[in-house]
């Protein structure tokens, strides 16, 4: 597996819930995706934009405080966890999701610091940061299925640019 990275400019709040839209067009079932970045980088956003593109409706909270909202839309279960507020790796396992990963889901994990220990590598690895205008999204691929999913993503739109770095 390559260790590419690719870099994309994020304009705006609509850029980045325009990339998480994308990445929904783009994945297939039992996806794991990690969400990485500093407080207010746009993790939920993302969440929001990619829920948004497999038809979603309804509000997308931030799961801080429940630690796990579930979501259905059509034939796909969304899990979009936070584990922000977890002290220790083994606090993870009392939310049962070991029992996810085998089954027809996706699931978006922000803050996952915490438990990589623990939790089987990511299909795609998302860093939001900050950057003098808008954010900077970077996306890793940790398995074969996310390799599969950076190409696809296109730049979709003049609020975002893509750069490919080795």
């Amino acid at each position: 597996m390559s260790a590419a990275l690719t870099t994309i400019s994020l304009a705006d709040e609509a850029a980045t819930e325009a990339l998480g839209r994308r990445l929904a067009g783009c994945v297939r079932i039992t996806q794991l995706i990690f969400l990485r970045g500093e407080l207010g980088a746009g993790k939920t956003t993302l969440c929001r934009g990619f829920l948004r593109g497999l038809g979603y409706q309804g509000l997308v909270k931030s799961p801080t405080y429940t630690l796990c909202e579930t979501y259905r839309v059509a034939d796909v279960q969304c899990l979009h966890c936070d584990f922000y507020r977890l002290s220790h790796p083994e606090e993870m396992e009392y939310l049962g999701l070991r029992e996810q990963f085998d089954a027809n889901r996706v699931l978006l994990i922000e803050w996952p610091e915490i438990a990589t220990q623990i939790l089987p590598p990511p299909d795609l690895d998302i860093t939001l940061s900050f950057a003098a205008t808008g954010r900077i999204a970077e996306l890793r691929a940790g398995t074969p299925r996310g390799e599969s999913v950076i190409p696809a993503l296109g730049t979709g739109g003049d609020s975002i640019s893509k750069s490919h770095v080795s």
